[in-house]
């Protein structure tokens, strides 16, 4: 499993491993592993032309240090510095001994775009607020440079804490990051700013719980339900579907093609599109008697193409089981209905609908995923699964946030979000907490957009028939 720290986690465990090792012994340890990114990259380390962009701060000096290392291999490195009279006064000795040199002023831009490797050192994880404006030209040079840019521990302008960005920001090809993930590496937008991101082990000792973790293959694998030798439909699970109307029918099939794909052992359906189901999916459970009706299940899914049904939303949101609420049923939940249930409740809003229920611009939550997520989640004291370029999944008492690390930007297609609605129901009704539902759903759904797409436009039937090849792929 992936994880990330917070900022004031990483700071208090590397001024408690600084106090144990040599002074300096910590920088050149990030810096032994910087440089090695650096010439892996490059290839070719002699004769190659590397400019560092520094600031004050130990990014800086971190960056000085690697371009020494570059320099004694024959790169020839020099040093744009941002805060002259603020340098890190020993980096900068260790460049010049090595051979680098520092610009001169006004050939800052120039030097940049036409690097082969630019690093990124202006600002460290305490930066708030996007770049300062002498530093802004140089980010935009960067973004022109035919060089590949590195950025150290996190891309210059970015909010290591959250993922947002506030103004400009260096746009990132490797992230070198030094200890652990910061979550601005994880979320959007910051996520888009750092590019591939290599870790470094620093020797940081860290607290069990992380502040945000990303599950990988292993994880999930450990948490599919698999069914036993004694196994029958009704012990591997049953989920229900309420959705769909005569308006939207086709959110019906969807959300039960994802449900008879995510584990359970059979799929009850109640709504008015009955006959589009069965016609599509034969084996579904039909009734138009309503959920009270419909028969025992261990998970229901409510919303997806409901329309202004509401009687069906507070019918479903009152059954003693886990309840899954997606599209329209998000609307329609009362939040003290939702917080008073015993059950648990996973809502899952794309950004649009979570900024209608938080009240707030949608350019807001977009801009700071992780706290709408954790607002959302305490405020309805349910778990949250916020849909988009970062899936987030936080639950209503705390703990680590799931960020989910698959998906393709083909997934932004009509549909998509009732598949994982069915498949995440599916997961519930199968025995999986709302959690881990959430944040294994939005994997495979994740997962199965790639492989559906393979680069080229899909739609969300096509997803939904790619989760049994992710779900193989998954168990390796």
């Amino acid at each position: 499993m992936r994880t990330a720290y917070s900022v004031e986690t990483v700071r208090n465990a590397e001024r408690e491993l600084m106090a144990r090792l040599p002074e300096g012994a910590l920088m050149q340890r990030a810096a032994a592993g910087l440089a090695a990114a650096c010439a892996d990259l490059l290839g070719r380390v002699y004769g190659s032309r590397v400019v560092l962009l520094v600031g004050s701060g130990d990014n800086g000096g971190d960056a000085l240090y690697a371009g020494a290392r570059l320099a004694r291999r024959g790169a020839g490195v020099t040093s744009v510095l941002l805060a002259p009279e603020r340098t890190h006064a020993a980096g900068l000795a260790a460049l010049r001994r090595a051979g680098g040199r520092v610009a001169r002023p006004g050939e800052g831009e120039a030097l940049v775009e036409g690097a082969d490797l630019v690093l990124d050192g202006i600002v460290g994880i305490g930066g708030k607020g996007g770049l300062r404006p002498d530093a802004v030209p140089l980010a935009a040079a960067a973004g022109r440079s035919r060089g590949a840019v590195v950025a150290v521990d996190l891309p210059s302008g970015v909010d290591a804490g959250t993922g947002e960005v506030h103004g400009a920001a260096v746009q990132a090809d490797l992230t070198v990051t030094f200890g652990t993930h910061k979550p601005g590496l994880l979320i959007d937008p910051a996520r888009e700013y750092a590019g591939s991101v290599r870790l470094v082990d620093i020797g940081l000792e860290l607290p069990a719980e992380p502040e945000l973790e990303a599950l990988q293959h292993d994880d999930v694998a450990r948490l599919l339900p698999v069914p036993r030798a004694e196994s029958d439909k009704y012990r591997r699970g049953v989920v229900g579907i309420a959705a769909g109307s005569a308006r939207y029918p086709g959110a019906a099939v969807l959300a039960v093609s994802g449900a008879l794909r995510g584990g359970a052992g059979a799929v009850r359906y109640v709504g008015p599109a009955g006959d589009a189901v069965i016609a599509r999916f034969p084996e579904t459970l039909v009734s138009d008697q309503g959920p009270k009706h419909a028969g025992r299940v261990q998970a229901w899914v409510v919303g997806p193409g409901a329309g202004d049904d509401a009687a069906t939303v507070a019918e479903v949101l009152a059954a003693d089981v886990p309840v899954l609420i997606d599209a329209d049923g998000l609307r329609l939940a009362e939040a003290e209905v939702v917080r008073g249930r015993r059950a648990p409740t996973l809502m899952t809003p794309h950004a649009g609908e979570a900024a209608a229920l938080l009240g707030v611009e949608r350019g807001e939550v977009e801009g700071g995923r992780l706290a709408a997520v954790r607002e959302l989640a305490r405020r309805y004291g349910a778990t949250v699964l916020l849909k988009g370029s970062t899936t987030l999944v936080a639950d209503s008492g705390g703990g680590a946030v799931r960020v989910n690390p698959t998906g393709t930007g083909w997934l932004a297609t009509a549909g998509s979000g009732d598949v994982l609605s069915g498949l995440g129901g599916s997961l519930l009704a199968a025995g999986l907490s709302a959690v881990d539902a959430g944040s294994v759903g939005a994997y495979l759904h994740g997962l199965a957009g790639r492989l559906a797409a393979e680069g080229a436009p899909v739609g969300a039937h096509d997803v939904a028939d790619a989760v049994p090849e992710a779900w193989r792929n998954v168990l390796g």
